[in-house]
């Protein structure tokens, strides 16, 4: 049977082995915090610019929808102001196309 002293050798060169194994476990953990650590900023300045471009695109399209309402709302005034006139005319039972051709002077 092996001896206190040798026992405690083995030992020694076990807790060696483990102080060894946890100091790599640090680096290792470091290495990834930091890893995570620039991921994470690279993330964040991605988003931003992300987030630019689309207020952008938003506020264009935004313009663009604008436009087509106003567009929509005046042809929808005009069509109604003709109908309005049509109705107060009396042509709303007797429409043909050559008296809208002669009214229009065409």
């Amino acid at each position: 049977m092996a001896t206190v002293v040798e026992r405690v050798g083995v030992l020694e060169t076990k807790v060696q082995h483990i102080d060894e194994k946890i100091d790599d476990l640090k680096i290792g953990v470091k290495d990834m915090h930091d890893c995570l650590d620039n991921t994470r900023d690279t993330l964040t300045q991605t988003l931003a610019v992300m987030r630019e471009e689309s207020t952008k695109q938003h506020n264009e399209l935004a313009g663009k929808v604008a436009d087509v309402e106003k567009a929509k709302d005046k042809l929808m005034l005009y069509g109604m102001i003709g109908a309005a006139f049509v109705a107060g005319a009396g042509w709303s039972g007797a429409i043909n196309f050559p008296m809208i051709v002669k009214f229009l002077g065409i």
